[in-house]
């Protein structure tokens, strides 16, 4: 009987089909690189540096109605100015003066609020030398933080018998980058030698640990290239850039592991170069495009969180994950055509290796699978009494947002930050504000002076009467009786517990005009960013108002962040798990093993989460590890930009074990040792790709800054409890269980068509590397 020889695919063929066709695939892909290095250049300057709040939130339209209509809303960045006597001294008053019209006087200011020349008391320190002057800016995010960093750069320091400190959230964001590009740069001095060492050590030689470094380059500079265009058609927040390319570093080392290996195996068993290439395309190749497919489409589910930077993440990594497949598809068959067995060639560490040529179940991963399908039940209960002990302190996550006290206490911007908490009687970017835009108080001028708005109709359909003055007084009375409010501001007074402390002053001209009212409510509490700000923004919402009311505020922009992510939850989760249920399913043919990876990758995330919560929010390991410099609250951002990579590289690590469990189960091996054969060919692969992408991310724990320090930590964990607890216990245990139901409603299929003298359980005997 004559074997009739298989067809070769048509893109294998046009692709690489020879050394000649790789070489000039490997050429226009370069270009295509170069090409997208040139159009992602400057991508970093179109970033916006935040992207968590809402266009549309309530919080946002209360800050630009009072920027636009009172000159008045949260400013930008606040000078703490210093004077070695009291500020009311001639040569003080003189030099604030000064420095004020210079603030004033910059085009790209939209207000200055300051304690000269008008001498407001509650801009002055408790000790009576120190001074506050805030300023806002005009522009989008870009602009005003670039607008805030040229400004603090012109004034920080000596400004004659002055010296100015500047904080509020453009230093925060300058403070953080320059932390943050600080801690790159040494973690990468430190870890780059340490990564490349491990990439030469599970690679196997000095020339297949650069592919990775060329398929990840290729990822990053394509994605960079998608994103400068993306960020002219919306909000590209700046966080995605380093997602990009950490997602893209682990992708192409995951990718590469898979085929690399599935490409020597062929080698190995007699196959050319070429055909090498063509059968790890097949088998690997497929892997590769369903993972990242997968990881897409679920990454893609962020899209209906209405934050830019939640959209962001879901395009930027869906990006990531296609450009990172592109990649391995495209640039890394046409490489290994071209190396051939050279792809082996500068093994340094070949002296210390052992096991190279042994069996496959004589290999350390096979006898784990079967030493827990002996004992599958004690092994899944365990485990997974581990993961809900470890994923328990996650309940008691207490979410804000984090704000000064997340820089070393070294940093000169949280020194002045804590500065003005301690030494002032109010906070101006700590107060809420209440817009009431269709109520109208005529405030007293003084004498000799036209009343504010004088001969200006009123805007809007809201109070008229001779009323307005008491409604709003009523209304301010109610909110300083609120639990959590020390004190309000109106038109109409001071307010305190109830009652009014003070009448309207000269300063009460600022709290009305033609456009509207509004009201300043001081917390009690010195962290609005935090649970407690949240409650009091319900609060002040909640609380009947003479007219529609606008809440802002720091409290409120947290309020309406938490209420953008977990309003649209349910969607997010259902398409998420619908997307990967029936990519999964097209793959395996079966329903119970999608089911299997949803589930225990959520298993898995949710452990990770209770980690970061028990360590950084509870200070569990504080004896252990000193201080960690954390504000008591998990920022409610942080499990949004972890979920993009940690869901990417466990659902990688998934597809990878699952390619070769069903590889096996096809050809007709049973359950339990398909499983133990799939666990031996993936799990050194697997594990290493996890150990170099924990690495780079433990790095981050080494910066000054708590959030890269969770992000960091908590990525690092993630990976390596994905990949030891969850695919080496849980997987083979849980479907030594389920048996043959994994593969319903699927039959079992003939092993696939062979080529002369290649058996079909090839896999079973030929030698591996450990």
């Amino acid at each position: 009987m004559l074997l009739r020889k298989p067809r070769r695919p048509f893109w294998t063929t046009v692709a690489f089909g020879s050394s000649r066709r790789a070489l000039s695939m490997l050429l226009l892909l370069c270009t295509v690189a170069l090409a997208a290095a040139v159009g992602g250049h400057g991508v970093g300057e179109r970033l916006a540096p935040g992207g968590w709040i809402p266009a549309d939130a309530q919080s946002a339209r209360a800050d630009d109605f009072l920027a636009e209509r009172f000159g008045a809303g949260e400013p930008h960045l606040m000078l703490l100015v210093s004077a070695k006597g009291p500020v009311d001294s001639p040569a003080a008053e003189s030099a604030g003066r000064a420095l004020t019209g210079r603030l004033a006087a910059d085009r790209h200011t939209a207000w200055v609020h300051g304690y000269w020349p008008d001498r407001a008391p509650e801009l002055r320190g408790r000790d009576g030398r120190s001074a506050v002057i805030a300023v806002r800016f005009s522009g989008d995010e870009r602009a005003v933080l670039a607008a805030s960093k040229a400004m603090a750069g012109r004034v920080a320091g000596r400004a004659g018998p002055l010296t100015v400190s500047v904080a509020g959230e453009g230093p925060l964001f300058a403070e953080m980058e320059r932390l943050s590009t600080e801690g790159a740069m040494v973690a990468e001095l430190i870890v780059a030698p340490l990564v490349l060492l491990i990439l030469l050590w599970i690679f196997g030689s000095l020339v297949a640990a650069l592919l990775p470094v060329a398929v990840g380059a290729f990822a990053v500079l394509t994605t960079t290239a998608l994103l400068r265009v993306l960020s002219e058609m919306m909000t590209v927040s700046v966080f995605v850039l380093n997602i990009a390319t950490a997602l893209g570093f682990g992708l192409a080392v995951d990718y590469c592991l898979l085929m690399v290996s599935r490409f020597r195996e062929e080698l190995a068993d007699g196959a050319p170069p070429v055909r090498a290439a063509e059968r790890t395309m097949r088998t690997a190749g497929r892997a590769v495009v369903f993972s990242a497919t997968t990881v897409a489409a679920a990454l893609g589910a962020l899209m209906v969180f209405p934050l830019p930077l939640t959209r962001s993440l879901a395009l930027g990594g869906a990006a990531v994950a296609l450009c990172s497949a592109a990649g391995a598809l495209l640039v890394l068959p046409a490489l290994l055509v071209l190396l051939g067995t050279r792809v082996n060639r500068y093994d340094l560490f070949a002296r210390w290796r052992r096991g190279a040529g042994r069996p496959v179940d004589e290999g350390r991963w096979y006898r784990l699978a079967m030493w827990v399908t002996r004992r599958p039940a004690a092994v899944a209960v365990g485990a997974l009494l581990l993961l809900g002990l470890l994923a328990a302190p996650g309940a008691g996550a207490r979410f804000g947002m984090y704000d000064d006290r997340v820089l070393p206490a070294s940093s000169p911007v949280a020194q002045a930050s804590r500065h003005l908490r301690d030494d002032f009687t109010a906070g101006m970017d700590d107060a809420a504000t209440v817009v009431l835009p269709d109520v109208h108080v005529t405030v007293p001028a003084p004498a000799g002076q036209a009343p504010p708005g004088a001969g200006q109709p009123a805007a809007g359909p809201g109070l008229r009467s001779a009323s307005q003055a008491a409604a709003v007084a009523d209304y301010a009375a109610r909110l300083s009786g609120l639990p959590g409010v020390r004190q309000v501001r109106a038109a109409t007074g001071v307010y305190r517990a109830g009652h009014r402390t003070a009448p309207a002053g000269p300063w009460a001209a600022a709290y009305a005009g033609p456009a509207g009212t509004w009201l300043s409510v001081t917390p009690s509490t010195d962290s609005p960013l935090s649970p407690d700000g949240r409650q009091l923004t319900e609060r002040l919402r909640e609380e009947p108002a003479p007219a529609a009311a606008l809440v802002g505020g720091s409290g409120a922009r947290l309020t309406d962040t938490e209420d953008a992510l977990t309003d649209p939850l349910p969607l997010a989760v259902l398409l998420t798990v619908a997307a990967t249920l029936v990519l999964l399913f097209f793959y395996t043919r079966s329903v119970l093993v999608p089911v299997k990876a949803v589930l225990l990758n959520a298993l898995s995330l949710a452990a990770t989460f209770g980690i970061i919560v028990a360590i950084f929010q509870q200070g569990s390991l504080e004896a252990l590890t000193g201080p960690l410099n954390s504000p008591g609250t998990t920022d409610v951002i942080i499990p949004a930009v972890m979920f993009c990579t940690a869901f990417g590289l466990s659902m990688d690590y998934e597809v990878f074990l699952l390619s070769r469990i069903v590889e096996e189960q096809r050809g007709g091996t049973p359950t339990t040792r398909a499983v133990a054969v799939g666990l031996q060919r993936t799990g050194r692969l697997f594990t290493s790709a996890a150990l170099v992408f924990a690495v780079v991310m433990a790095s981050l724990a080494a910066c000054d800054i708590v959030m890269l320090r969770v992000i960091g930590f908590g990525l690092a964990v993630a990976v390596v409890l994905d990949c030891t607890v969850v695919r080496a216990l849980l997987v083979p245990a849980v479907m030594c269980l389920v048996g043959r139901a994994n593969w319903w409603p699927a039959t079992r299929r003939e092993p696939p068509h062979q080529e002369p003298g290649r058996p079909a359980t090839a896999a079973l005997v030929a030698p591996v590397k450990h």
